[in-house]
């Protein structure tokens, strides 16, 4: 066992959006550390595959259906789990979609679901846990932003909107809540192979044409669960993964204005398609 994993062995670990891609892949890296894994997932049957397939590893691990938009069911769930094990060690509000759309082509629907998800998920489980681990007097909170919540991401602002605020609320609480004893890290990834790019909704254009116009390729899941998981064991308030993410936070730390300079002839390259992409797409 590395030494960082030695940090997980037999902390109780809830994982929302634990199903598939960046949840899933959390799961399986806090196992192999020794972990007792609970993770949380709207999609009931693929969540018992992902346990099943988990399980059959070996570890400690069990499913519990969740809707992350659901405050009661959010504090129930982690109650229950604290009561059940006696302390709750670590928190990952994971889950999350996308928007990918221009702002005026982003209707009020998309920013309802887009805050509901993104944004009162995180606040939702991040209240929750905070709640019981001041109580206990320690803890982990890791809530997962996005790249697009440390510099501007045209394209998709909503869902940049909601991230950032992501930022904002993790790095206020890790203030906060140092003198219980508690931790709170954000995790802003940049473009990773997850299901999530699959299951955007775009608008104004296809997801082929985005990906084609990428300007890097997606990293590997199972290594951005590493990475993330080597910045909690060192307690590093933000995380971020990928080259890509840690260069435009620089540059957007550094110079603002590049940004918007940046992102021009990627928008009308896309632009240039707008005619013959369908309006949107679930």
């Amino acid at each position: 066992m590395s030494k960082h994993g030695e940090h997980f062995a037999n902390k109780v670990a809830v994982v929302t959006g634990g199903a598939s891609g960046i949840g899933r892949a959390l799961g399986q890296e806090l196992l192999g550390h020794g972990a007792e894994v609970i993770l949380a997932d709207i999609d009931r049957p693929l969540l018992e595959r992902t346990v099943a397939q988990l399980g059959a590893r070996g570890g400690r691990v069990r499913g519990a259906p969740l809707d992350v938009t659901d405050r009661t069911a959010v504090t129930e769930l982690l109650a229950a789990i604290r009561r059940d094990h006696g302390r709750l060690d670590l928190v990952f509000n994971n889950a999350g979609i996308n928007v990918c759309a221009e702002l005026r082509d982003t209707t009020l629907e998309d920013w309802d679901r887009l805050i509901e998800v993104n944004l009162k998920g995180v606040v939702y489980g991040t209240a929750a846990a905070y709640e019981i681990m001041r109580e206990q007097g320690s803890g982990h909170i890791v809530n997962t932003a996005s790249v697009a919540g440390l510099a501007p991401s045209p394209g998709e602002g909503a869902y940049s909107a909601t991230k950032h605020a992501v930022v904002g609320l993790s790095t206020a609480l890790r203030a906060e809540a140092r003198a219980f004893g508690v931790a709170v890290s954000v995790v802003c990834p940049g473009i990773i192979d997850t299901p999530l790019v699959h299951t955007t909704k775009y608008v104004g254009v296809t997801e082929e044409r985005i990906r084609a116009l990428l300007p890097i390729r997606e990293y590997p899941v199972e290594r951005t669960a590493r990475e993330i998981l080597r910045g909690v064991a060192a307690n590093r308030g933000i995380i971020t993964i990928t080259r890509f993410a840690k260069l435009m936070w620089g540059l957007y730390r550094w110079w603002p204005e590049a940004s918007t300079l940046l992102a021009q002839p990627l928008l009308r390259r896309v632009r240039k398609d707008r005619g013959r992409a369908p309006r949107t797409r679930s």
